[in-house]
C-alpha cells in the first residue's frame, strides 16, 4: 500500500451546523473536489487532506484494502467522536488498476432535508482550514450542439455491432451467459468546460439519479447514475441492480408503451434475472436476512427505462465495512457480465480501449464502516478541452447488433446534450 498525504497524518475533526438550504454543489473544491449527492443528500468535499493508494497487484484485493486504510485513518482522526465524522472518497477503477480513498479537510454532509453539517479536520499546531462556500454561476443557454466534427467514437457504429455479433456468436457457444460491451465518444469541446455548471444540470434532469464529481488519474468524472450498487447504515444494506432497458417517449401512450414492452420482453428480464441470481448470491453469505422483490420493477430515469430489482439486508454481526460489500460485488453483471472472468476477458478483447473509471464504484465511507457506492455511469471523462462519454448495453443471446448500437447511441445523445450546458 502506497499513502501519500499533503499535509501531517495527525489532526483533529471539528463539526458545525450549516443552514438547512445549504447546497452540496457549493462545497465542491477545485480540481480535486468530490460530489455526491441524491435528492439533495450526499457529500461535499474540497481540500484533499490525505490519500490512500493500493496498487493493484496479483493477489491484492485493492477496493477492499483501500477501504481498511481509509478506515484506519478516519478512526485515528475521529478518536471518540462518534456523532458525524469525516469521510474518504473517490472513484474505483473498472478493472485493474490501483484504488485511491481522499480525506478532504472541508466536507459538508446533507443527511436529511433540514440537516447539513460541515466537517472540517484541523492540522495539530493549525487552525481551522477556511471554508467558503462557492456560489453555482448563472445558467446560461445551452451552447450549440457539437459538430460530427467534433466527435469521434471509439468504435464506430458498425465496428460496435460487429463486436455485438461476436459476443452472441460466444454466448451461443456456451460458457457465457452475458457481457457487457461499452463504447466511447470523444469530443473535442472547443472550450474548458464548467464542472460545477453540468452538474447541476445533470442534477435538474434527473434528481433521483447519483450526480457524481470525482478526480481520476485522467481528469474529472461528472455523470449522474441510476444504479446503487450498495449502501451500509450499521447492520443495515441496501442494493438496487438495474439491467434491461428501453428508450423514453415524448408521447405519453408511445412512452407507456415503451416500458410494457420493457416489461415483457424475455431477452430484457433474462439480462435481469442474470444480475439479481449474482447480487443475491454475492450478499446472503454476509447477512443474516436478505430480501428482494420477487419480480423486476420498471423504473423510470431521464432518458431510459429500467428493469430495477431493490435488495434490502441486515448484516451479520460482526458487520463488514461497506468497501468489503463493494469488493465482492463489483463488477456485477450489470456491467462486466456472467461468468465475470470470462466476460472481462471478452470485454478486454473486444473494447479497444480501456474503461478507466466508468463503470467502477463511487461514493465514499466514514468512521463506521458506513456509506453509499453507485456505479460511475451516464457520465464523461472530462480533461481541459476534452470530453470522454460513455455508453455501454448488456449482451445476451438473443440480443440484436441494431438495437444494441441504437441503446448506446441513445444514452450518448442524452449526455452529449447536457454537455452543452456545462
Amino acid at each position: 500500500m502506497r499513502q501519500e498525504a499533503p499535509g501531517p497524518a495527525r489532526g483533529r475533526v471539528h463539526v458545525s451546523e450549516l443552514g438547512s438550504a445549504f447546497d452540496l454543489l457549493a462545497a465542491l473544491g477545485e480540481g480535486d473536489g468530490f460530489l455526491m449527492e441524491r435528492n439533495g443528500l450526499g457529500v461535499g468535499a474540497a481540500g484533499a487532506w490525505a490519500t490512500d493508494t493500493v496498487e493493484a497487484r496479483a493477489g491484492i484485493d485493492a477496493i477492499r484494502d483501500v477501504g481498511s486504510a481509509a478506515l484506519l485513518r478516519l478512526r485515528a482522526l475521529a478518536g471518540e467522536q462518534d456523532a458525524l465524522t469525516p469521510v474518504a472518497v473517490g472513484v474505483l477503477p473498472f478493472a485493474g488498476g490501483d484504488a485511491t480513498l481522499r480525506t478532504h479537510a472541508r466536507v459538508v454532509r446533507r443527511t436529511g432535508p433540514h440537516q447539513a453539517w460541515l466537517v472540517r479536520i484541523r492540522r495539530e499546531g493549525a487552525g481551522l482550514p477556511a471554508f467558503r462556500a462557492q456560489p453555482i454561476g448563472p445558467v446560461a443557454l445551452p451552447r450549440r450542439p457539437f459538430t460530427d466534427v467534433q466527435q469521434r467514437a471509439l468504435p464506430p457504429p458498425g465496428d460496435y455491432a460487429d463486436a455485438v455479433r461476436a459476443a452472441t456468436a460466444r454466448i451461443r457457444a456456451g460458457g457465457l451467459r452475458k457481457v457487457v460491451l461499452a463504447r466511447q465518444i470523444r469530443v473535442e469541446t472547443g472550450r474548458a468546460l464548467d464542472v460545477r455548471l453540468l452538474a447541476a444540470h445533470l442534477r435538474a434532469v434527473d434528481p433521483d439519479a447519483y450526480t457524481f464529481v470525482a478526480p481520476t488519474p485522467r481528469g474529472v468524472l461528472v455523470g449522474a447514475s441510476p444504479e446503487l450498487l450498495v449502501s451500509k447504515r450499521g447492520r443495515r444494506i441496501r442494493s438496487n441492480p438495474l439491467a434491461g432497458s428501453a428508450p423514453r417517449f415524448g408521447d405519453p401512450e408511445q412512452d407507456r408503451e415503451s416500458a410494457r414492452a420493457l416489461g415483457a420482453s424475455p431477452k430484457d428480464r433474462e439480462e435481469h434475472a442474470i444480475v439479481v441470481e449474482a447480487v443475491a448470491e454475492t450478499l446472503r453469505p454476509f447477512c443474516d436476512q436478505l430480501a428482494w422483490d420477487p419480480e423486476p420493477v420498471v423504473l423510470a430515469t431521464a432518458n431510459v427505462w429500467h428493469l430495477s430489482t431493490l435488495f434490502r439486508g441486515t448484516l451479520r454481526d460482526p458487520a463488514p465495512h461497506v468497501l468489503e460489500l463493494v469488493a465482492a460485488l463489483h463488477p456485477t453483471p450489470a456491467v462486466c457480465g456472467t461468468p465475470r472472468a470470462a466476460a472481462g476477458a471478452i470485454i478486454e478483447e473486444l473494447e479497444p480501449s480501456d474503461r478507466g473509471s466508468y463503470a467502477g464504484p463511487v461514493g465514499w465511507i466514514d468512521t463506521q464502516g458506513d456509506g453509499e457506492w453507485a456505479i460511475a455511469l451516464r457520465c464523461a471523462e472530462l480533461a481541459g478541452d476534452h470530453a470522454t462519454l460513455y455508453a455501454g448495453a448488456g449482451i445476451v443471446a438473443d440480443s440484436r447488433p441494431d438495437a444494441e448500437v441504437d441503446e448506446t447511441d441513445r444514452k450518448f445523445r442524452a449526455f452529449l446534450d447536457s454537455l452543452r450546458w456545462g
